[in-house]
């Protein structure tokens, strides 16, 4: 199984799937470890990435995935997948699992005003969610809202996905 936790940035996607990672004693991704350095250059000055800037991107996730689920190997990638076309790129199969990790602007404004050391420019936050399609009911995807603390949000999402 693979799990793609998603949210805009500052969400917690990385806090949250290490942790979901950790205590499954799966393998643990960073999808802006696949970002072009164009496109963390972009990010730094502020400037929004387009569809075309992401779906070099994708396509390198989508590839991850794919490795992840031939070799059997469980894994949870933490991902913006903003996009319900992202996200329809990215799931490869009934193997991969959707996270959507929800809350309001201001709730994750503070959390980026907290966050140390990323490359993501606090600016881009309105973007973000000018971007976001929340997941359609259609999707499949498990919805956790935040507000809580990180370990009572991975605790929901391993009684919503019952991971083995």
């Amino acid at each position: 199984m693979v799990v793609i936790i998603f949210g805009v940035s500052g969400a917690g996607k990385t806090t949250i799937g290490q942790l979901l990672a950790d205590g499954l004693g799966w393998r643990f991704y960073e999808a802006d470890d696949f970002h072009s350095q164009a496109n963390i250059d972009k990010m730094r000055q502020s400037v929004p990435l387009t569809d075309e800037d992401r779906w070099p991107w994708l396509e390198n996730l989508r590839e991850l995935i794919k490795r992840c689920v031939a070799a059997g190997e469980n894994a949870v990638l933490a991902c913006s997948a903003l996009k319900e076309a992202y996200r329809r790129r990215l799931r490869v199969n009934a193997d991969v699992k959707l996270v959507f990790l929800r809350g309001d602007y201001e709730l994750i404004a503070n959390q980026l005003r907290q966050r140390r050391g990323h490359f993501m420019n606090p600016a881009l936050l309105e973007s973000q969610f000018v971007d976001l399609e929340e997941p359609q009911p259609t999707e499949g995807a498990v919805v956790i809202e935040l507000g809580r603390s990180p370990c009572e949000l991975v605790q929901e999402i391993k009684s919503k996905l019952r991971p083995s």
